[in-house]
């Protein structure tokens, strides 16, 4: 019997959990934490800015798809439905930014870059349905619930900066869920569900090194 497509996805992706753990605990282990909170802040935003650009582009790419594609419609509602659902989340991260005041950095980091300008790579030349890929390690991975008041507590940065953390940490497990059922309806063919796999894959591998490049250059930055 052949594994519901979120579950085959979720056992591709366990297999790096492991090091998405290491790295994100790795991120927070510092003696400088108010730094490494302003990079961490910094890097998030570069990835979270494309994200409703990247939704609205995918739900147009479905209207393009060949006429009879079954994943097209379904496809279609559920980004522009997640597009309104991301929208405005750049603008708390400006804002946390703001309130530790502090700004985005000056060029984008280049992991950010490689890990969103994938997902219009794949948007454009292969099928939307890839981008799921990356939105199930982005929702999958969200900040745990009790982190916004350690960070709090451990920076002395006041409650204002924190949204972000907090907002995502409540949300993102119904995300995730509807992902899930998402991916169970749709009819997916073999190479369909391997390139979400493959898609999600690489961007874990990607936010892995993104957050390990934040973890070495948060500790030595300085105050904003």
């Amino acid at each position: 019997m052949t594994a519901p497509a979120s579950a085959a996805l979720h056992a591709k992706l366990s297999l790096l959990a492991p090091a998405l753990g290491s790295a994100s605990t790795d991120l927070w282990r510092t003696a400088a934490p108010r730094p490494r909170y302003l990079a961490y802040l910094r890097g998030m935003y570069d990835v979270l800015r494309a994200s409703v650009p990247l939704l609205e582009r995918a739900a147009r790419r479905c209207a393009e798809l060949p006429p009879g594609d079954p994943t097209a419609a379904p496809l279609a509602r559920y980004y522009a439905r997640h597009a309104e659902e991301e929208r405005g989340h750049d603008i708390w991260l400006l804002e946390d930014l703001a309130a530790a005041g502090a700004t985005p950095a000056a060029l984008p980091d280049t992991l950010a870059v490689e890990l969103a300008g994938a997902q219009y790579y794949l948007l454009e030349h292969h099928h939307p349905v890839a981008l799921l890929g990356y939105i199930a390690v982005l929702e999958g991975n969200a900040p745990a619930p009790w982190l916004a008041d350690r960070l709090a507590a451990a920076t002395g940065l006041p409650v204002a900066a924190f949204r972000t953390v907090r907002e995502h940490a409540a949300l993102d497990g119904g995300h995730l869920a509807d992902l899930a059922e998402l991916l169970d309806a749709l009819p997916l063919t073999p190479g369909q569900q391997a390139a979400v796999g493959a898609n999600a894959i690489r961007s874990a591998d990607l936010l892995i090194q993104l957050f390990r490049r934040l973890a070495r250059t948060g500790s030595s930055q300085g105050e904003p």
